[in-house]
């Protein structure tokens, strides 16, 4: 079948999943609403916040009736005079139901012109729900996690650690069996990727083949765990959530330095700082007794927003949007809510009112920032100085002191001359007044400028002292140079007087309302009451034990990680209207791991991939695609595309271009000419780096915010926070990974690697060039196909030599011209195959 065919039957096959999804979904819901197995949280609350919560629900301006069901009272509580509109055990008293079913389309709720209509299997679950007794129960995410009991199961011998308690027990109750581990090399191949964002070597996948002790899985992954790779890694959705990004936004989009706190969290990742205290120092770390640098770089992270600073806009304007990001950010990141609703009115669908909004906003609106100019490195900022820059000025501190020397002992001379203007008659050396102010300076304390105007004058009067002062000149010059080089990190710090703050009308800058002070939301635990009321005591509230959400929301964004979806498949939203977890008291058990580990995250992360579920194959079967099409059940391995950055890193690393050097200034690799340009009006022009920053790690590409790094697909724009990963399949992201000159150059290098490393055969380079990328040996039909495939190529280019020579060009990095070319760029096309296979492409 041609690929034409191949791909023409993908909708097909997409829509057929997607009705059988629906379908078992609805046969859920009628089973349920017929057996009666009612669980008001699983069937009953969706019902209500899909269709009657934008009426009846949180927001007390728009809500109909002074109905509300969103709240215990609301449904079952007295109205007055008047029953309660649910009546436990009673559906025909109870008015929710008749209006529900009622035949007159004006008493009909929900009402026609809401477009919502329940259906028939939705309203016999609340008929059931009611007969049931009408237990009600408040949302799941607002209640603190429970450290469940390990589920009994019948298959204990599959078990690995609790995490596969819950998940066989689950597959038991459902009538499926969990998937055979995954072979020794995929599984390799799975955890390192996972780990450390790149692939085993040959030389790796041998040692754990090698290795026939039970614990040479836990020994891999502790290796992995505690390589640098590592915080390079999980690195990229934390940039993602804090938006993080080398240029401010809007349209001037001028530069920002940022990166220190960008290698801040690599630095805290790799050294496994604790999660509350990773938490504490980016919400408030200038706030902690003797705060240290990096702990006030670490704020950087609410600093990390767009900053507009286009002519004529308001500075009070950018100043309140820099704000509400700041608020909307931090409540996605920790608490999975969404907060935006609640800037113009309170929450339709949760309980956030727009005062518990602009109370947590009061705690970000204290810092000194104005909300003025253009660059990316507006107050408050600190600066920061990198060690290579560190060791410059420590050298250059004596020979500064060295020079000092001679110069103060010449100038003890010059004080005995005149200086000043020469009366008439008399023959004496004019000084302007600008140098004589300089000299009254002692030459320790002056900078580069006054140094300047002193040797200037003087270098044709007095020879012998301006050559003194040379080289004094020269070293303060290159100390300025040196400190005028060194990035400012945008930072928070507090206000010694602190704003008011007021709710504002529909969120508009100048339309203040009630005045506020900092709180938290009222829907979640109380702030301790001898609290201040700043950004400290509000982290150390996000990661207190008492509170539901923060453990929750960060297990489920790693379990998002290496599943490729999480327990709650809506990561930036726990509230109603997001989906409730799959596995419910798995992800409360791994809530209360992960905080009574003192929010330990490699443990976290270790606990995962050495369960029995993620060493799972990922191979599917035509009844797990029947029944689990969305391997919600997790009855097999995780499987899906690898994110585009890592496709990156791969090619590199197994072409040995890949240059590993941890932190530092961002770079500049390959790009298509004028994409800059277009975007700017022609403003910004793109200067592509030379020599090794063109093969550093996709983490340290330039991020520009209004038009992102081009060979990047699938990826956050870094214009405001992101915690839900993007992951499409298209044909169309081959444009890049058979063309971009990135690939081109490492298929070019992994040829040359290849002709270099092994004997003469062709099939001897070609199996190692396989194994390089896939990390498994090729079969023999595979091989066969590659060897067929090879012959070709050779014959074509010999034909063409020009097509061969054109092709080597590709990229900076120099060829071994000892090569045949023709050879050359036959393994290279060769190379560029095996680089896009679909086994490539996919963790599996």
């Amino acid at each position: 079948m041609s690929l034409l065919c191949k791909t023409s039957i993908l909708p097909q096959i997409f829509s057929r999943l997607l009705i059988g999804l629906i379908a078992i979904q609805a046969m859920h819901a009628s089973a349920r609403a017929q057996t009666g197995s009612i669980d008001f949280r699983r069937d009953i609350l969706p019902i209500l916040s899909e269709n009657c919560f934008h009426c009846h629900g949180p927001d007390a301006k728009t809500r109909e009736a002074d109905l509300r069901l969103d709240t215990r009272d609301g449904i079952l509580g007295k109205r007055d005079d008047q029953a309660a509109v649910v009546v436990a055990g009673k559906p025909n008293a109870s008015t929710l139901l008749q209006r529900m079913t009622s035949p007159d389309p004006d008493e009909r709720m929900p009402p026609a012109d809401s477009n919502r209509k329940l259906t028939a299997q939705q309203i016999a679950l609340f008929k059931n729900w009611i007969e049931q007794g009408a237990n009600w129960a408040g949302h799941w995410a607002y209640e603190r996690p429970v450290h469940h009991e390990l589920p009994k199961v019948k298959h204990k011998g599959w078990l690995k650690n609790g995490i596969d308690a819950f998940i066989l027990s689950r597959l038991e109750r459902e009538g499926l069996s969990p998937s055979a581990e995954a072979d020794k090399v995929t599984l390799i191949r799975r955890v390192t990727l996972d780990l450390t964002g790149l692939p085993p070597t040959p030389e790796e996948v041998d040692a754990f083949f090698a290795d026939q002790s039970a614990g040479a899985y836990e020994k891999l992954v502790d290796r992995l765990l505690k390589s640098t790779r590592y915080g390079e890694r999980m690195v990229w959705d934390w940039l993602d959530a804090a938006r993080y990004a080398d240029s401010n936004g809007y349209q001037g989009d001028p530069e920002r330095t940022m990166w220190p706190w960008r290698d801040w969290v690599i630095s805290a990742m790799n050294s496994n700082l604790p999660f509350d205290q990773f938490t504490i120092e980016q919400l408030a770390g200038d706030l902690l007794p003797n705060a240290t640098l990096a702990q006030k770089i670490a704020t950087g992270f609410n600093r990390n927003h767009m900053h507009n600073g286009e002519g004529g806009r308001i500075p009070e304007e950018t100043r309140v949007e820099n704000v509400i990001d700041r608020v909307e950010t931090t409540a996605t990141v920790w608490l999975g809510v969404t907060m935006t609703c609640a800037r113009c009115h309170d929450h339709k669908y949760d309980p956030i009112t727009q005062q518990d909004y602009y109370s947590l906003y009061d705690f970000f609106n204290n810092t000194s920032e104005k909300g003025n100019g253009r660059s990316g490195q507006n107050a408050p900022a600190i600066t920061f100085t990198p060690e290579a820059d560190k060791k410059r000025l420590a050298d250059l501190a004596p020979q500064i002191v060295k020079l000092t020397v001679p110069v103060v002992e010449a100038e003890k001379q010059l004080q005995s001359k005149p200086v000043a203007a020469p009366k008439p008659g008399q023959n004496a050396v004019f000084v302007s007044k600008e140098v004589i102010a300089a000299l009254k300076v002692p030459p320790a304390n002056r900078n580069k400028d006054r140094h300047q105007k002193i040797y200037d004058h003087f270098k044709s009067t007095d020879a012998k002292y301006a050559a003194l002062l040379k080289p004094l000149l020269d070293a303060v010059a290159k100390r300025e140079s040196i400190n005028r080089s060194l990035p400012r990190v945008m930072v928070m710090d507090t206000l010694a007087k602190p704003r008011e703050t007021f709710i504002l009308e529909k969120g508009a800058y100048n339309k203040p309302l009630g005045k506020v002070s900092a709180n938290v939301p009222a829907s979640l635990i109380p702030l301790p009451a001898n609290a201040v009321r700043n950004r400290l005591s509000l982290a150390q509230w996000m990661v207190s034990k008492d509170n539901p959400l923060p453990a929750r929301v960060t297990v489920n964004k790693y379990w998002q990680l290496f599943f490729g979806t999480g327990l709650v498949t809506t990561p930036e939203d726990f509230g109603s209207q997001g989906k409730p977890p799959t596995h419910p008291k798995l992800l409360d058990w791994l809530s209360t791991e992960f905080q009574n580990s003192g929010w330990d995250v490699k443990r976290l992360h270790k606990l995962i991939v050495m369960s029995a579920t993620y060493r799972q194959s990922s191979k599917v079967t035509p009844e797990l695609i029947q029944r689990d099409p969305t391997n919600s059940l997790l009855a097999r391995g995780p499987r899906f595309r690898m994110p585009s950055w890592m496709l990156r890193d791969q090619a590199l690393f197994v072409s040995g271009l890949l240059v590993e050097k941890v932190g530092g200034p961002s770079v500049k690799p390959y790009q298509p000419t004028g994409v800059w340009a277009e975007a700017t009006f022609g403003k910004k022009k793109y200067v592509q780096d030379r020599g090794e920053k063109l093969y550093r790690r996709s983490v340290y590409t330039f991020w520009r915010r209004i038009v992102g790094p081009t060979i990047f697909f699938d990826v956050a724009n870094r214009q405001v926070c992101s915690v839900k990963v993007a992951r499409t399949n298209t044909p169309l992201h081959a444009l890049a990974t058979l063309n971009d000159v990135t690939y081109v150059e490492a298929s070019r290098a992994l040829a040359q690697r290849v002709m270099l490393e092994t004997g003469k055969s062709a099939q001897q380079k070609i199996e190692r060039a396989f194994r390089l990328v896939t990390s498994r040996k090729p079969t023999a039909v595979e091989t066969k196909i590659l060897r067929s495939r090879l012959k070709t190529l050779k014959t074509q280019f010999a034909a063409d030599t020009a097509a061969a020579t054109e092709l080597l060009k590709a990229g900076e990095s120099p060829r071994d011209e000892k090569l045949n070319p023709i050879e050359h760029a036959a393994f290279t096309t060769l190379c560029s195959l095996i680089l896009n296979l679909d086994e490539t492409l996919t963790k599996q």
